[in-house]
């Protein structure tokens, strides 16, 4: 027997370098075909389509008082809101109405995550209309890949003429429309019909109407994946009770076909067939199946579309479904938490800020008035020692009608009165008038120091409604 140890290779194996593949760091664009599909969900954005579209065309053709309901009159420096007429110094009512919807999209947000960007955002509305008039001129979906994949002919040229031309039509009513804000929409019309309109004018026009074609028809989902940062720290606001879209994995794993009201228990796998409808019809490409992704528009068409196969086989409907995180994962207690702490937190939020804009816009007073001294002279003194002060007054008439006004001016200390009386003016409606007068002081005994002084402007046929703003009057030391 030998007495040698028996002797081991213990050299490691080799390293085995594993070179990563090369990836495009701009990947191309592949061209999103959705498929059309019908259910609940689907007939909600409907609606909410309608609905929005009809406020943005037709709203500019409404008349209020003997103008346009909505009118923002850039040369004039108005702006008509139905009864509301604001200036330039009412601008912060603009920001507190921006910071009030900013809180209302972060509410929305926390309860149901993106519903915004699925059923009413302007990109979503703009781009299925032209989706409808793209099913309209090519055909459905297989019709589509299949004239893509096909070489120019006759007939795929007039197919892509009529989609195109109809693009332009709603891309130019988009532009109009959007014009009509801010400027008369009936004189605007009747310039563009008669091919008259201001050379500005139509640039505006055209700049609307090529971002609409572009956004709408071309970019699409680009916008809402690549441009707009509402997809980006969105997730940041949502929590485990927020409303999202999902698919239920625990219900619909293992995947795979199997015959038309065929169990799952009898071939051994979920309820999901795995018919990829659900990525046919999502209008941003992604599989809901994956989870949850930031491109996810919960536009809902995933639902009505896994709806209705469950329908076709037999199964429960509710594979994708709205869900939270909690319910979905049976964490928690089974319930869905309405209320929670940041949803409360933003709705009072909401509530204060919409009930102080409410209050503010309804106190506000209809008329202005301001006072600028005589910046040439202080003051004069006439030889029988009256001593007179020269203002300019800006009174505008903020309401939407012709009224009479008063003004006066009053002072507790001196007894000061207007070179010819209390005067009286007519302001038409939105009307900034300029008004010189004098203020004199008859009392000699009062030299010596200035006062403070008060001029107000009061509607003549409501007394209530009134203004006023304060100068100084000056007398020469003595």
């Amino acid at each position: 027997m030998s007495n040698q140890i028996p002797t081991r290779d213990l050299s490691p194996d080799p390293v085995r370098v594993v070179q990563p593949k090369s990836a495009d760091l701009y990947a191309k664009r592949e061209k999103i075909h959705a498929r059309a599909i019908t259910g609940l969900f689907q007939n909600i954005r409907l609606v909410t389509l309608y609905l929005t579209m009809a406020v943005f065309f037709l709203l500019p053709w409404i008349d209020w008082e003997g103008r346009q309901a909505v009118l923002f009159d850039l040369s004039n420096r108005h702006f008509y809101i139905f009864w509301w007429t604001f200036l330039p110094e009412d601008f912060f009512f603009l920001s507190w109405l921006f910071i009030i919807a900013a809180f209302a999209l972060f509410a929305v947000t926390v309860l149901a995550g993106r519903v915004w960007c699925g059923y009413a955002c302007p990109q979503t509305v703009w781009t299925k209309v032209f989706m409808w008039i793209e099913e309209v001129a090519e055909g459905n979906r297989n019709a589509r890949l299949r004239l893509d994949k096909a070489p120019m002919s006759l007939r795929k040229f007039i197919k892509r003429i009529i989609k195109h031309s109809g693009w332009a039509v709603v891309s130019i009513g988009t532009g109009i429309a959007f014009i009509g804000y801010f400027t008369p929409m009936r004189d605007l019309w009747e310039q563009f019909t008669t091919l008259s309109m201001d050379p500005w004018m139509l640039f505006w026009m055209l700049f609307f109407a090529g971002a609409t074609y572009l956004n709408a028809g071309w970019m699409r989902e680009q916008v809402c994946l690549h441009i707009c940062p509402y997809g980006r720290f969105q997730s940041v606001m949502f929590d485990r009770d927020t409303l999202i879209i999902s698919y239920d994995n625990y219900r619909g794993d293992p995947r795979g076909s199997r015959g038309r009201h065929q169990s799952s228990e009898e071939v051994g796998l979920g309820d999901c067939i795995d018919c990829k409808l659900c990525v046919q019809v999502c209008p941003t490409g992604i599989d809901i199946r994956d989870g949850l992704q930031f491109e996810c528009i919960q536009c809902a068409a995933c639902i009505d579309a896994c709806d209705s196969v469950m329908d076709q086989m037999g199964y429960a409907r509710g594979l994708v479904k709205y869900t939270t995180e909690n319910l979905l994962e049976n964490t928690g207690d089974g319930k869905y938490h309405f209320l929670r702490p940041s949803l409360i937190i933003y709705s009072l939020a909401l509530t204060v800020m919409i009930s102080a804009l409410l209050l503010a816009l309804f106190m506000r007073t209809p008329l202005s008035i301001e006072a600028m001294r005589d910046r040439g002279a202080l003051f004069t003194e006439s030889y029988d020692g009256v001593i007179e002060n020269s203002y300019t007054l800006k009174v505008q008439n903020k309401s939407q009608k012709d009224y009479q006004y008063r003004i006066e001016v009053r002072c507790d200390s001196i007894p000061v009165t207007m070179e010819g009386g209390t005067k009286y003016m007519t302001l038409q409606a939105g009307e900034l008038a300029t008004v010189p007068l004098t203020v004199t002081l008859q009392d000699t005994d009062m030299k010596g120091r200035s006062a403070d002084i008060e001029f107000v402007v009061t509607r003549i046929d409501d007394e209530s409604i009134q203004d006023s703003t304060e100068s100084t009057f000056m007398m020469p030391r003595r």
